[in-house]
């Protein structure tokens, strides 16, 4: 049985705790996020790899938007990785992945990323088990390898929406003008997978623990904002960071 059980943990903010003023305090670790980015950037010591993943509608874009939208875009960049590409299929599968990891004093945020090669490849059996085996054992040296050679702090999040929610959000994509461009026929054929896609996310879990997994309820968008600022903030300001001193 997976350590971490997904039907254990709920998807929502505990219930002590109250919006507006979760919000203030998210604006607040911002604004110092804001200034810990530029820190990192001056002093180019670490870099900072920020893994997002979720099922269709959890909320990946808006967090990205939100939480990273203020930074200065010269020290943080957003990478989207999709089906790969014909030229793509033709390398091992962290070749793209590789090419965009962050250099040191730059912060990289993937929406989506190497672990769908053992999620959505596993749910509709395009990866056997003998294939996943190895592809895990390949993402944890490769992450070893960032971390211990290239002063990588990685942090990986995964947004837990509940199924009732997702359904609310997909049906927005058909009835929102706005959010049309988000809709794909494929969301509710993908939807039905829902238990095949949980047990692949606890295995990945469990095997690919190093950096462990943040789990984020992602129901409501401002409590899943809020443990997103808090956790990279509190990982900045745990790194030993200064300003360089002038040139010589």
């Amino acid at each position: 049985m997976a350590t971490i059980q997904l039907a254990n943990i709920s998807t929502r903010a505990p219930k002590d705790l109250v919006k507006e003023e979760t919000k203030k305090i998210t604006a607040a670790m911002l604004v110092e996020l804001d200034q810990m980015q530029n820190l990192l950037y001056a002093s180019s010591k670490y870099a900072v790899l920020v893994v997002i993943q979720g099922l269709d509608a959890s909320g990946k874009d808006g967090a990205i938007k939100n939480v990273f939208g203020t930074l200065n875009p010269q020290g943080v960049t957003v990478k989207s990785f999709k089906a790969p590409t014909t030229e793509e299929l033709f390398h091992d599968f962290l070749w793209r992945i590789h090419s965009a990891v962050p250099a040191k004093g730059m912060m990289q945020i993937f929406n989506r990323s190497h672990y769908e090669d053992i999620l959505i490849t596993r749910v509709h059996k395009w990866c056997d088990d003998e294939t996943a085996e190895k592809r895990i054992k390949a993402i944890n040296e490769f992450e070893q390898l960032l971390q211990e050679q290239n002063n990588t702090v990685i942090l990986k999040f995964y947004l837990h929406v509940s199924k009732e929610e997702q359904e609310e959000r997909l049906q927005e994509r058909m009835n929102d003008p706005k959010k049309h461009w988000k809709y794909n026929p494929n969301d509710a054929e993908e939807a039905k997978l829902w238990d095949s896609y949980r047990q692949m996310y606890e295995e990945c879990f469990e095997k690919c623990n190093q950096p462990a997994w943040v789990i984020v309820p992602a129901d409501q968008n401002w409590y899943k904002e809020f443990i997103i600022a808090k956790t990279l903030l509190d990982a900045l300001q745990g790194l030993s960071m200064k300003y360089p001193g002038l040139k010589k």
